[in-house]
């Protein structure tokens, strides 16, 4: 198998780390990494925060729904969807610029969860683990405070990295839904009830999990995850932070 593409299937995200540093040329090449991707008009619509300060990844855990693990994670990267440095350039040169829309913001998002995958991959070719951390969009006002984030910057994730422990490595890679139910020709379809059923049953046969009780797993699922208050707490900052886009 091409070796990228084993990469890419062997990955999965690993929260316990070893108590041991990145070395500063492999940090480097994690963050070369990220210049690397594909980026709207060559505009590099990012920013990326390296937060180095013991007391400054501890209170991102807290924010970040009291994740530990991301406090004793040897390096912490929180990738910004940034308008902020493109509308400055065009003020100062005179451009009269309009104010950014929900538009530009997305596209910045794109941006910037395009240049993080790019680490996450280059940390794995490294011997690297990562996990992603959706939960930086929480707390939109404390985190704006902490991290000075002006206007028309927003956090798009946070991702953590470090040499995984061996258990980590071990842990088996969850099981994704098959293709029938993810690709769809030309056009958008929605799925039946009767094929949503499918598409859990087979995922669970594939994960050794067959015959559980599909109707109670997805309630609990939607009770543990679309209805939590971290969910609901997403969903209010993301509105406070598009409140300064068009």
């Amino acid at each position: 198998m091409n070796e990228v593409i084993e990469l890419i299937k062997n990955r999965k995200s690993m929260r316990v780390f070893q108590d041991r540093k990145v070395e500063a040329e492999k940090k480097e090449e994690i963050l070369n990494a990220a210049f690397e991707a594909p980026t709207a008009g060559g505009m590099m619509l990012y920013s990326i925060i390296d937060i180095t300060e013991a007391s400054l990844k501890e209170k991102l855990s807290v924010l970040c729904d009291n994740q530990p693990f991301i406090a004793k994670a040897p390096l912490v990267l929180v990738f910004l969807a940034d308008y902020q440095r493109w509308y400055d350039t065009f003020d100062y040169e005179g451009c009269n610029p309009r104010k950014p829309g929900k538009g530009d913001i997305l596209l910045a998002c794109a941006d910037a969860l395009i240049a993080a995958q790019n680490t996450v991959i280059a940390a794995e070719a490294l011997g690297l683990g990562s996990c992603y951390i959706g939960d930086i969009i929480e707390n939109c006002e404390e985190i704006r405070e902490t991290l000075n984030l002006p206007d028309y910057v927003i956090p798009a994730c946070m991702v953590v990295y470090g040499y995984p422990e061996e258990a980590q490595k071990k842990r088996k890679k969850p099981v994704r839904f098959d293709k029938q139910y993810i690709v769809f020709e030309n056009r958008y379809r929605s799925l039946s009830k009767e094929e949503h059923i499918n598409m859990h049953e087979d995922r669970n046969e594939k994960a050794g999990l067959a015959g559980r009780n599909i109707d109670e797993d997805i309630k609990a699922f939607c009770n543990r995850k679309y209805m939590s208050d971290f969910s609901r707490e997403m969903s209010r900052s993301a509105e406070e932070y598009l409140k300064n886009f068009n």
